[in-house]
């Protein structure tokens, strides 16, 4: 995630209206509507030990990051023709894509970028995103979806979305037309998971927030709009219906880009509880989107 100023923080509460002022004007951020029956969310929880060893096997090196995130897919069921790596025109990084096929075309994206920048080790910005990939499918993978998943993660965010950019445009109209959702995962692990709101589709916030009432997992809003860019904007420009989750606040904020982005910095409960989430909110969109 690249950062230049500061973020704008609002706490929402379920089920009591809250209002925040954004940018010299008042935005209603908590969605109080009631909350109908939810249907079965059906996934496997991985053991904390399997999330958090992902998470230490971070190297430095971006040519490494891909592989270790390669051979983290494959050791999590996804090889042979599932696994793909996908030539970007600039940088010598390809993006890594894994299919999780479903029962119809109906497609949805999740995301991270694997890169960092040459100031410290990377591991909030973003191997904590990239990491929980090979988790999230194979969380998925046992049981029969509705929608196919692709996981994907991109190259060069760092240099201007790169990765996820060339991933868009090589996509044809028909193949944009079958996508549901891009779920982006940047920056996890600072505290709990929190949607930027002002960069997520409104129904799909409104189905994080009721998965969290239902299964009492938290829920904020932290917008970032100054702070900078995420791989789902180029989904976004496309018509793409996104979720950008992250755990960034003001106080964390300056822990990215710099040399204090460490595995120390990560509150691994906190990291484990948004896989958690996460997961169960894979499943949970699975099987209420058309």
């Amino acid at each position: 995630m690249a950062t230049e100023y500061a973020v704008a923080i609002h706490q929402c509460f379920r089920r009591k209206p809250v209002l925040a002022l954004v940018a010299g004007s008042l935005v209603g951020l908590c969605f109080s509507a009631g909350f109908a029956q939810q249907p079965g969310i059906d996934f496997d929880l991985l053991p904390r030990e399997i999330i958090e060893s992902r998470l230490r096997s971070f190297t430095r090196n971006n040519d490494a990051r891909k592989t270790q995130l390669k051979s983290m897919l494959e050791e999590a069921g996804c090889d042979g023709d599932r696994l793909k790596e996908q030539p970007v025109r600039r940088p010598k990084l390809p993006n890594l894509i894994c299919t999780l096929p479903g029962g119809s075309d109906a497609t949805i994206v999740v995301g991270a970028h694997f890169d960092h920048t040459d100031a410290g080790l990377g591991v909030v910005d973003n191997w904590s995103g990239a990491a929980l990939l090979p988790s999230l499918y194979q969380s998925l993978q046992a049981k029969g979806r509705k929608h196919t998943f692709v996981f994907v993660g991109f190259t060069e965010e760092e240099q201007g979305l790169v990765g996820s950019s060339y991933y868009v445009q090589s996509l044809s109209s028909e193949q944009v037309a079958k996508l549901r959702a891009m779920i982006n995962l940047d920056s996890l692990g600072l505290g709990p998971t929190k949607v930027w709101l002002n960069h997520s589709d409104m129904n799909l916030s409104r189905h994080m927030e009721r998965l969290a009432f239902t299964m009492r997992f938290p829920f904020a809003v932290v917008n970032g709009d100054r702070v900078g860019d995420d791989d789902s904007t180029p989904f976004k420009k496309r018509g793409v219906p996104t979720l950008m989750l992250h755990s960034i606040t003001q106080d964390t904020l300056s822990i990215l880009h710099t040399a204090r982005d460490r595995i120390d910095k990560i509150a691994l409960g906190d990291y484990y509880a948004s896989y958690n989430q996460i997961a169960a909110y894979l499943a949970y969109i699975d099987a209420i989107l058309d």
